[in-house]
């Protein structure tokens, strides 16, 4: 315990410090301006401070203490999500400067243009998040209410004190690369208007040979353990675990961490030999009697702590002292990890759904259509599966962890559905503004050729910050990181630039149905 909470000791400090360097690194690269980059990265640096701040005022005051990573996860998703936004906003500002020679103007049309999807987007995570108040794990709640506010507070920066910056310097911010009115529009030329050009061509090839790679991504699952022993946790060595294994080499594994049961002192005889039957028990020491009546015993078990078999004896010692004594309890670190363990399962099977009904109403009031969201919402969980795959199979093959922790899936899943429909929205979005113009066609070929910039760009900054979390010692942190970080590039490459513009064209003008009526 001491060396888990050690592992954060000047962490956020350092996570801070690293996501804050990559993130300017990519924006730098993205707008190729020595000065453009540094207005968003100070915005968006001030928002995720209020966000810790606010954050932390609602989960302390909602009762929730919040761990060591709930801060570091938080200061990710601010950052990567937060430049999400202002790509998106920048984005349309340069469009916009394109077209009009007053930069205040074109600003007030870009906001106007942008801030509904970034609304979207951010209301889609932010339920997202706020579905872990279903969870049983009282640090899964916190991240969730915490994490859910420093969001919130990342849009209301990213659409009110960004655009006052951006036109307080006007288009000199841009330079060397200054927008002029009648530059070639994006929508209409490009490395990305060559590719959704291509794609619309011959939709239905380009459809099945990348939904066969997301399928064939998913099978990386078959086979990938799930959940790590106490002394798993650690990414480098830890004195603990350096401690523990020295002594299993002399004494029964769970000699150093025993396992308690407490029953009637009424039934103390039946339950002790009920305790020294169960098979993996290695002794069982009386620790005392209360004056309620209550007796204790201390219980060293066989299998190393919080492993399958630890599970399973203590699964059958509260089966044994259960049949005797209805009121006994059996607890203690082992106890305590299988009902983690237990929990994270039920976690999965109720937070997920909730997840999934959340993005898919967003997605039904934003585009009013019937078979648009639910086709979006599929190809999104058909690519969460796919990173969780490659980057399970990453983890144990590749970089050599024993398993998936128990809360990697649950948190991959939620960050990669709710934070890859964000390119989703500003896709499809953009898509609708054109297709009525244009035809479905068209549109959807316009909106990728528009938006593939933006979408790569916050690609892959979403997926470098995500791999700094590899920067802390815990294994779990790390394998976010991996998982996230290549479902976000799965998202930005092959899901929201190849596969959907590749089936809306298929589909046709009935994918809008009824909410818009295109007739190419």
């Amino acid at each position: 315990g001491a060396d888990i909470a050690n592992s954060f000791a000047g962490a956020n400090v350092t996570l801070l410090a690293v996501t804050a360097t990559v993130v300017a690194l990519l924006l730098i690269i993205t707008y190729r301006s020595p000065v453009l980059w540094l207005v968003p990265l100070l915005v968006i640096a001030f928002a995720d401070r209020v966000g810790a701040v606010v954050g932390t005022a609602v989960a302390s005051g909602l009762g929730l203490n919040p761990d060591g990573s709930t801060s570091g996860i938080t200061s990710v998703l601010v950052f990567g999500a937060g430049t999400n936004y202002a790509l998106l906003l920048i984005s349309r500002y340069r469009e916009e400067l394109g077209r009009r020679a007053d930069h205040r103007e074109a600003l007030q049309v870009a906001t106007r243009a942008a801030g509904p999807a970034i609304l979207a987007s951010n209301a889609t995570v932010v339920l997202a998040l706020l579905t872990l108040a279903f969870a049983s794990a009282p640090s899964n709640r916190s991240l969730g209410v915490q994490a859910a506010a420093g969001l919130v507070v990342a849009a209301v920066f990213v659409l009110l004190v960004l655009p006052p910056f951006l036109g307080l310097f006007g288009k000199k911010l841009f330079w060397p690369f200054i927008p002029r009115v009648g530059d070639e529009a994006l929508t209409d030329s490009g490395v990305w208007h060559r590719i959704a050009s291509w794609v619309a061509d011959r939709p239905g090839w380009v459809a099945t040979g990348a939904l066969g790679v997301l399928v064939a991504l998913c099978f990386g699952l078959v086979g990938t353990p799930v959940g790590l022993s106490q002394t798993e946790q650690f990414r480098v060595q830890a004195e603990s675990v350096s401690g523990y294994n020295t002594l299993a080499e002399h004494f029964p594994s769970g000699l150093t961490d025993p396992a308690v049961v407490i029953a009637p002192t009424a039934d103390a005889a039946a339950v002790s030999s009920a305790i020294t039957a169960v098979p993996g028990v290695v002794s069982a020491r009386p620790a005392g009697e209360s004056d309620a009546g209550l007796s204790q015993w201390s219980v060293v078990l066989q299998a190393e702590p919080a492993s399958d078999e630890a599970f399973e004896t203590v699964d059958a010692l509260r089966n044994s002292v259960h049949a005797i004594s209805p009121d006994a309890l059996v607890g203690g670190s082992d106890a305590k990890a299988r009902d983690a363990a237990s929990a994270a399962q039920r976690d999965r099977m109720v937070v997920i759904p909730a997840i999934l009904a959340v993005v898919l109403a967003v997605l039904f009031i934003l585009l009013r259509s019937a078979l648009a969201p639910v086709l979006l919402v599929a190809v999104t969980v058909l690519s969460a599966l796919a990173a969780l795959g490659l980057g399970g199979w990453a983890s144990v093959h590749l970089f050599g962890f024993p398993a998936l922790d128990n809360s990697t899936p649950l948190f991959a899943f939620l960050f990669l559905v709710a934070l890859g429909v964000d390119y989703t929205i500003f896709l499809v979005t953009r898509a609708r503004e054109e297709t009525p113009e244009f035809g479905n066609r068209q549109g959807i070929v316009r909106a990728v050729s528009a938006t593939g910039a933006v979408i790569t760009s916050a690609g892959i900054v979403l997926a470098a910050v995500f791999c700094v979390l590899g920067v802390l010692p815990l294994i779990v942190l790390t394998q976010l990181g991996i998982i996230v970080g290549l479902g976000i590039l799965l998202d930005t490459f092959l899901v929201r630039t190849v596969i959907i513009p590749a089936l809306f064209t298929l589909i046709g003008p009935r994918i809008w149905s009824p909410g818009l009526h295109a007739t190419r």
